[in-house]
């Protein structure tokens, strides 16, 4: 147990040695995956506030359906429970028509032509159901069901308030933002991939630098796992260090924009929300850069080792 730990200690020892030793072969590599966590960093935050933007816009949408005059009690029900047995439906609200009427005062009560029109003719509103959904990607669902024949009978020709140049605001949003997902996780796979491509050439060239010395190595006895261990070391280096400088940016950018930007957005962007979630989250959102950073130098080493230590060390 004490030799394994000797070993070990010794394995560490040397790829700390080498990762000094090669530190202007590592400047590329480290650079990389700076950007590449600091795409992922990025991504994971602009998506946190993405889900909070379009949680808030969806709180403040409800989707209106107008129902016929001859619509009995019993039918309305029924519509009204159906649609709180829909999975994307958050919440549903049912209202009379007198009920539709007062609403409609409140919101209009600082429009005094709105309301002298309405108050000189009988109640013109029809009954509302107004249905509050989950996830706007899922709206589709719920207008499949109000179209079934049974419940467009109960509905107005206007029936749903999903049309028109609202119906086109709310796709936007939706289109938008699964949009900006996409980007950041094909960036994300993008630079992992150049990142990997990099530290393997990086381990290639360090091994064929030493190429002599592991030679000797292997002819005193030295088994794979010794041989490949200071690589692997130097890897995670990699990954530690880039991990450190890529958090330590984005929270230089965060600082030095909060003054500038604080309670701003950009689109769908809520700065000021995602410094505050930036800095809520910071120590785990540093483990998770630690990790993948970790976990990127590793596998590229082992990638790097099998396939070019095993043939060279012969």
């Amino acid at each position: 147990m004490q030799r394994r730990w000797i070993t070990f200690l010794r394995i560490v020892h040397t790829g700390m040695v080498n990762f000094i030793r090669n530190a202007s072969l590592a400047t590329a590599a480290v650079a990389v995956m700076v950007v590449t966590l600091t795409i992922l960093l990025f991504s994971i935050i602009a998506n946190a506030t993405f889900t909070n933007t379009i949680a808030q816009i969806t709180n403040k949408i409800d989707i209106s359906i107008y129902l016929i005059d001859a619509a009995t009690p019993s039918q309305t029900q029924a519509l009204v429970k159906g649609l709180k047995n829909l999975p994307d439906v958050a919440d549903v609200t049912y209202l009379s028509k007198d009920q539709a009427l007062e609403s409609y005062k409140r919101d209009n009560a600082g429009n005094q032509q709105l309301l002298l029109a309405i108050n000189s003719t009988d109640n013109p509103l029809p009954a509302t159901i107004k249905v509050k959904p989950h996830d706007l990607n899922k709206i589709k669902s719920l207008i499949d069901y109000l179209k079934k024949p049974q419940n467009v009978a109960l509905q107005t020709k206007d029936s749903p308030s999903y049309n028109g140049d609202r119906k086109k605001a709310i796709d936007n949003i939706t289109h938008a933002t699964n949009i900006l997902r996409e980007i950041g996780v094909a960036s994300v796979i993008l630079f992992t991939v150049i990142c990997v491509l990099i530290i393997f050439n990086t381990i290639q060239m360090a091994i064929f630098n030493r190429r002599d010395e592991l030679t000797i190595m292997r002819l005193l006895g030295a088994t794979t796992s010794y041989i490949r261990g200071p690589f692997i070391v130097e890897s995670a280096i990699y990954g530690i260090l880039s991990a450190v400088i890529s958090i330590v940016l984005v929270n230089a950018v965060f600082f030095a924009s909060s003054n500038a930007l604080q309670a701003t957005s950009l689109g769908l962007l809520d700065i000021n929300f995602a410094s505050t979630f930036f800095s809520s989250h910071f120590f785990r959102l540093l483990a998770l850069q630690l990790m993948v950073g970790i976990m990127i130098g590793i596998a590229s080493s082992t990638i790097a080792t099998r396939r070019y230590l095993k043939f060279k060390t012969k």
